[in-house]
Protein backbone atom coordinates (compact mmCIF):
# COMPACT_ATOMS: atom_id res chain seq x y z
CA UNK A 1 0.00 0.00 0.00
CA UNK A 2 1.13 3.25 -0.97
CA UNK A 3 2.21 5.70 1.88
CA UNK A 4 3.76 8.82 2.29
CA UNK A 5 7.62 8.86 2.59
CA UNK A 6 7.62 12.01 4.05
CA UNK A 7 4.98 14.45 6.22
CA UNK A 8 3.89 17.42 4.08
CA UNK A 9 5.06 20.47 5.47
CA UNK A 10 2.50 23.19 6.40
CA UNK A 11 3.47 25.71 3.71
CA UNK A 12 3.32 22.94 1.18
CA UNK A 13 -0.52 21.63 2.71
CA UNK A 14 -1.51 25.66 2.65
CA UNK A 15 -0.60 26.43 -0.50
CA UNK A 16 -2.82 23.45 -1.54
CA UNK A 17 -5.66 24.70 0.03
CA UNK A 18 -5.45 28.44 -0.72
CA UNK A 19 -6.28 27.17 -4.41
CA UNK A 20 -9.83 26.84 -3.45
CA UNK A 21 -10.50 30.03 -1.72
CA UNK A 22 -9.02 32.13 -4.42
CA UNK A 23 -11.04 35.19 -5.10
CA UNK A 24 -11.35 36.66 -9.00
CA UNK A 25 -12.33 39.86 -10.12
CA UNK A 26 -14.89 39.84 -12.38
CA UNK A 27 -14.58 40.60 -16.19
CA UNK A 28 -15.24 44.37 -16.76
CA UNK A 29 -16.97 45.13 -20.53
CA UNK A 30 -17.78 48.33 -21.74
CA UNK A 31 -21.50 49.00 -22.27
CA UNK A 32 -22.39 49.56 -25.85
CA UNK A 33 -24.58 52.36 -25.18
CA UNK A 34 -23.01 54.76 -22.29
CA UNK A 35 -19.55 53.46 -22.01
CA UNK A 36 -19.53 52.60 -18.48
CA UNK A 37 -17.87 49.37 -16.87
CA UNK A 38 -20.19 46.71 -16.62
CA UNK A 39 -20.48 43.02 -16.07
CA UNK A 40 -20.64 40.37 -18.86
CA UNK A 41 -24.70 39.40 -19.27
CA UNK A 42 -26.03 41.89 -16.46
CA UNK A 43 -28.04 45.28 -17.31
CA UNK A 44 -25.40 48.55 -16.80
CA UNK A 45 -26.20 50.12 -13.79
CA UNK A 46 -25.66 54.23 -15.47
CA UNK A 47 -27.96 53.42 -17.99
CA UNK A 48 -30.22 50.60 -17.46
CA UNK A 49 -29.61 49.09 -21.19
CA UNK A 50 -29.20 45.11 -22.01
CA UNK A 51 -28.93 44.06 -25.46
CA UNK A 52 -29.53 47.34 -26.87
CA UNK A 53 -33.19 47.63 -24.39
CA UNK A 54 -33.98 49.81 -21.60
CA UNK A 55 -34.79 47.78 -18.98
CA UNK A 56 -34.43 49.71 -15.88
CA UNK A 57 -35.30 53.16 -14.72
CA UNK A 58 -32.27 54.97 -15.96
CA UNK A 59 -30.16 56.75 -13.10
CA UNK A 60 -29.08 59.75 -15.55
CA UNK A 61 -32.54 60.50 -17.35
Amino acid sequence: MAVPKRRTSRSKRNMRRANHDKVVAPNLIACPNCGEPVIAHRACAACGFYKGKSVTASAKS
